[in-house]
């Protein structure tokens, strides 16, 4: 690069030199680099936005040019941080930034409103209570209150599971919206967890068609040997599932007979949780 002659030269006195052997650095234009703050900030943008934003409101919001824009948002939504609604073109809070924050704690916010709806649950059954959500093909445990019980159960917060073997997971998938609900229906993977666990297509669909039907979903021994339990959807205001409740027991404390007699008192808990609930 050749340098202007019109240049003022810095006085040598008064200026740092690098070490002798080694070439001076160019100084970095953070303002160019940080694309991890300005991913951040386009984070921090949606967490006001309840009804999700369009990339060109974030581009404008913050200050960045479109380009920039639409590639940090493509980039947060394939690592499942950001959700991307393709009727109205907008972009919502992900379950990624839901399940990190419940790894740090789940004292707060979504989990923190509805621990003492489950907590009232678990001291009526003696018995371990969850909360889950979807999270793409699993469901993801958002809150969980064990019983007194010395056998726990091994979901805890953040936990992502199995959507065809467990009482929350077909809930879930038996009330969401039609073309969700057929989609997961038609392209799970029905992987076997144990010998009890549904791998048939015809009687995966025959399970949900159930689901559906009765209003709650059962798991016996499917996911995990020596474990039931039963689970109702909590619903949304378009009648959807945006969440599950579950009461889970050892098979040698519970018949599956006593455990769908819980129902009403879940179904009662889920209404509350509906009526608290921030819903997707």
């Amino acid at each position: 690069m050749s340098v202007n002659q019109d240049t003022e030269v810095a006085d040598p006195s008064t200026t740092r030199q690098p070490p002798a052997g080694k070439a001076a650095k160019a100084p970095r234009d953070d303002s160019r680099t940080d694309m991890v703050g300005k991913a951040l900030g386009l984070l921090v943008l949606l967490g006001d936005e309840p009804r999700g934003a369009s990339a060109a409101e974030l581009s404008r919001r913050a200050d960045l040019p479109f380009s920039t824009t639409y590639r940090l948002l493509g980039s947060l939504t394939r690592d499942a941080f950001v959700d991307y609604e393709p009727d109205g073109r907008r972009y919502h809070l992900g379950l990624r930034v839901f399940q990190l924050g419940q790894t740090v704690s789940n004292h707060h916010g979504f989990a923190g409103t509805a621990l003492p709806i489950l907590r009232r649950v678990t001291e009526e059954t003696g018995e371990a209570t969850i909360l889950s959500v979807r999270d793409g093909v699993h469901h993801l445990t958002v809150n969980k209150v064990d019983g007194p019980q010395t056998f726990r159960v091994t979901s805890d917060p953040g936990h992502l599971g199995a959507l065809h073997t467990t009482s929350v997971g077909k809930a879930l998938v038996a009330f969401a919206d039609e073309p969700t609900r057929t989609e997961l229906v038609e392209g799970l993977e029905l992987e076997p967890l144990t010998e009890f666990s549904i791998t048939d297509r015809d009687a995966f669909r025959t399970e949900i068609d159930l689901v559906r039907r009765r209003g709650y979903a059962t798991m016996d021994e499917e996911n995990e040997l020596g474990m039931r339990a039963v689970a109702v959807p909590v619903f949304n205001s378009q009648g959807q599932a945006f969440a599950s409740l579950a009461t889970a027991v050892p098979v040698f404390r519970m018949s599956m007979e006593a455990l769908t007699a819980l129902v009403p008192l879940l179904q009662s808990a889920a209404a509350e949780l509906s009526a608290r609930l921030p819903q997707r």
